[in-house]
């Protein structure tokens, strides 16, 4: 699992739009529904939070959520305090720099854990992490994931890099992806996603956006 330091955090905004095609659509759908399901008064678990772009997008949609900042990269979080700060949300979020643990007790409306799993092996390290959301879950809660995915057709990953190219990837950048995809990343298809949800208390996912190589879906705790 990457800790993004140094200039990975300080860059990670900039490059991850042209990264994965379709990522300010993904956050664009996965707000709405947050904003369709949820009350006035929620608190969302942010499972990799990073530099906090998702909290402080949801933050202006709805003024009275209150939001958990998971992750485990010092300096992304420190890159998010400081955002959170500038931006006065300082007393809405909750920073945790460490992995999930144990229920804190406080009540979680609903979770997101987007482009974080495909950086787990499937080991049991991908089943703890989703183990460790439900934990955090009331019944019927919702968990909004997205992923990189494995691919469903043999051109799926040439065109899914096609498109990076065309959203500003460099030449370099491509090399590097080409080389996580086959040695850093670790992609579920979909039938395994399914049931790494089914054994960690999920009931079955519905999806909601894909793009070439990335999935989003959303499921309840069960």
């Amino acid at each position: 699992m990457p800790s993004f330091k140094a200039d990975e955090a300080n860059n990670y905004d900039q490059r991850i739009t042209r990264l994965v095609p379709g990522y300010e659509l993904l956050h664009d759908l996965t707000a709405a529904q947050l904003k369709t399901l949820l009350p006035d008064e929620a608190n969302i678990l942010v499972v990799g939070a990073g530099t906090g772009k998702d909290i402080i997008a949801l933050a202006q949609l709805n003024p009275h959520w209150h939001f958990i900042a998971q992750d485990i990269s010092d300096d992304m979080l420190a890159i998010a305090d400081q955002n959170f700060t500038n931006l006065g949300l300082s007393s809405r979020v909750t920073i945790v720099n460490a992995p999930l643990a144990k229920p804190s007790g406080e009540h979680i409306d609903a979770a997101l854990c987007l482009l974080v799993l495909h950086f787990l092996p499937d080991d049991g390290d991908k089943q703890d992490l989703l183990s460790a959301i439900r934990a955090q879950l009331p019944h019927r809660a919702p968990l909004f994931l997205a992923d990189l995915m494995a691919p469903e057709t043999e051109f799926e990953r040439e065109s899914q890099l096609l498109a990076c190219r065309q959203l500003g990837l460099t030449e370099i950048g491509e090399q590097r992806m080409r080389h996580n995809l086959q040695h850093e990343f670790y992609p579920l298809d979909r039938m395994r996603l399914a049931e790494l949800l089914t054994q960690t208390g999920f009931d079955t996912p519905h999806h909601y956006f894909k793009a070439l190589g990335f999935t989003g879906v959303v499921c309840r705790a069960d």
